[in-house]
């Protein structure tokens, strides 16, 4: 069974607290099932973003919550951030927002 989308979150942010990250919810999405897009910011002026991996990296692995970069660049600027999740909320309207800061690049998830 997989967790909803607002009990994924707050692990998230309680996780991201206890490993000294600051992280905060930048939007509130659909409660049960909204997907879950992360925006990483290395306080150095580069950000990453993260949302739902493909369902093709996620055979076998049903139930788990998967996540991949959103983009090719190894980084982003904060305005080219800012643009692709405004494109992100025009299409799905119901999504999470989780801004994460840290230095390390620490994301909390897992990626494929």
């Amino acid at each position: 069974m997989r967790l909803t989308s607002d009990f994924f979150v707050a692990a998230l942010l309680r996780r991201c607290a206890s490993e000294g990250a600051d992280a905060v919810l930048g939007r509130r999405g659909a409660a049960q099932a909204g997907a879950i897009f992360i925006r990483l910011d290395l306080r150095d002026g580069r950000v990453r973003l993260y949302g739902p991996a493909p369902q093709t990296a996620l055979a076998g692995r049903e139930g788990e919550r998967l996540f991949a970069r959103l983009h090719r660049s190894e980084d982003l600027t904060p305005d080219e951030a800012q643009a692709r999740m405004t494109r992100e909320i025009g299409f799905d309207p119901d999504l999470w927002l989780v801004e994460i800061e840290d230095r390390q690049g620490r994301v909390f998830v897992d990626l494929v």
